[in-house]
């Protein structure tokens, strides 16, 4: 399971980063403000994978 959750995490960092960098490059920001955006937007994204990951572990036991 640790390892599908993992595979399931990996591509939704990649999609999110992806769609933050387009919103990036639309708007024109300089890289200061990008690395803000991406570190943002990347910590938001891991506190949801992991706390739906322990709500998976949970339902699991």
């Amino acid at each position: 399971m640790f390892f599908i959750f993992l595979v399931y995490a990996f591509i939704i960092l990649f999609i999110f980063n992806s769609l933050a960098d387009k919103f990036c490059k639309k708007l024109e920001m300089n890289a200061t403000k990008q690395a803000n955006v991406f570190r943002i937007t990347n910590i938001m994204i891991l506190i949801l994978l992991v706390s739906s990951y322990v709500k998976v572990l949970n339902v699991m036991v």
